[in-house]
């Protein structure tokens, strides 16, 4: 943990130099993406605003919830797997300028990728000073998936509940944090892993001081507020139960095996030589990801944050569909780069800021691709 001043914040101009970081790297993903799109003919703005999640965001934002396809195997897809927040935001920008739906989205998203820089910037800085925070805010823009934050799509604003709900978790503002957790519950499933980490920091806590003040019992109590309200409703409705959530998931083909699934999804790509080239990036993708964490928890970082990274990759790895969005489902695990930001932290302030740079032209380039590609991210 941070040994300095621990009652100061991460003010605006504390965090600039990690937000003016930030949105070059989104502004430097952007361009690419205007410029490769321009040249394959497409248009950017409905890459980012009007395909795959964002229509579904953007159809609950107009209509509400109820709406479905059946797809020839016989399956349904349900808006009723997307989780509110996002499409309330949407609804009531649109209400309140003259946005479209789809148009608000992408303000909602804009918004929140910089709250969630700021977010994740606070998280560095408290657990290993102003460098750290800085790097880890820019290295989570410059992620190769990072266009995702740009797109009228959850991440970005799950990203900022939780981000800011960690923050608050480790400066045991209790009631923040249960709020923060319970409105990152009503934006996406894995919100249970801000949730969880609410109660893993409160039930250390009151081990440790043997008392449990009142401001901490509501903080837990509001946490899974969110989630659970949705899920509950989406139970009533359907006329599942506890399980009608995971019905419409399990329809969309998302489950929890273990990751048995993707890994015979891996497996499948050693059929031919291009394939074992893609087979072999996701086995060393994947080892780097749980290198990152053993990294982590051997480092003995703040346990709420283990908590929550671990929940959130390992219902990223062992989900049983999509196997395609996986990185962009390891996009919130932005303590992952923990380890990365502080030796860059210790590194002259040019050198790490021509890494950084490289990493942006990378994901620049990367960014343009992906969304230009055939399927979704």
């Amino acid at each position: 943990m941070n040994d300095e001043d621990p009652h100061r914040g991460p003010t605006p101009r504390r965090a600039l130099p990690a937000l003016l970081g930030y949105a070059g790297v989104r502004a430097v993903g952007l361009l690419a993406l205007a410029v490769w799109s321009a040249a394959a003919g497409k248009s950017p703005h409905t890459l980012l605003s009007a395909r795959w999640d964002s229509l579904w965001y953007t159809r609950v934002a107009g209509q509400g919830y109820g709406w479905s396809v059946t797809l020839p195997d016989g399956s349904v897809h349900s808006n009723l797997a997307f989780f509110p927040l996002l499409p309330w935001l949407e609804r009531a920008g649109a209400a309140l300028t003259p946005l479209s739906y789809a148009d608000a989205g992408l303000v909602v998203s804009g918004l929140a990728s910089l709250a969630a820089a700021w977010g994740v910037f606070a998280v560095g800085d408290q657990v290993g000073g102003g460098r750290t925070g800085v790097c880890l805010a820019v290295l989570w823009g410059a992620l190769p998936v990072g266009i995702v934050a740009s797109m009228a799509y959850s991440e970005a604003l799950f990203t900022a509940l939780a981000a800011w709900g960690l923050w608050a978790v480790l400066r045991r503002h209790w009631v923040s944090a249960g709020l923060l957790a319970a409105l990152a519950g009503l934006t996406r499933p894995v919100g249970a892993a801000v949730v969880a980490a609410v109660w893993v920091a409160a039930a250390l806590w009151i081990a440790r001081e043997r008392r449990a003040p009142w401001r901490l019992v509501l903080g837990v109590l509001l946490a899974p507020a969110g989630a659970a309200a949705y899920v509950l409703w989406v139970g009533h409705r359907t006329g599942g139960g506890l399980f009608g959530y995971l019905d419409v998931q399990g329809q969309w083909g998302n489950g929890f095996d273990g990751g048995a699934a993707f890994a015979r999804f891996v497996g499948e790509r050693f059929t031919s030589p291009l394939g074992a080239l893609a087979g072999t990036g996701l086995i060393l993708g994947v080892a780097l990801v749980i290198w990152l964490y053993v990294t982590e928890v051997r480092r003995r970082r703040p346990v709420p944050l283990l908590v929550y990274t671990g929940i959130v990759v390992a219902l990223a790895l062992c989900a049983s569909g999509y196997f395609g969005s996986k990185p962009r489902l390891l996009l919130p695990a932005f303590p992952l780069l923990l380890p990365v930001a502080v030796a860059l932290a210790r590194w002259r302030t040019s050198r790490s800021a021509w890494l950084l740079g490289g990493l942006a032209l990378v994901s620049a380039v990367y960014g343009a691709f992906w969304l230009n590609g055939s399927g979704p991210p």
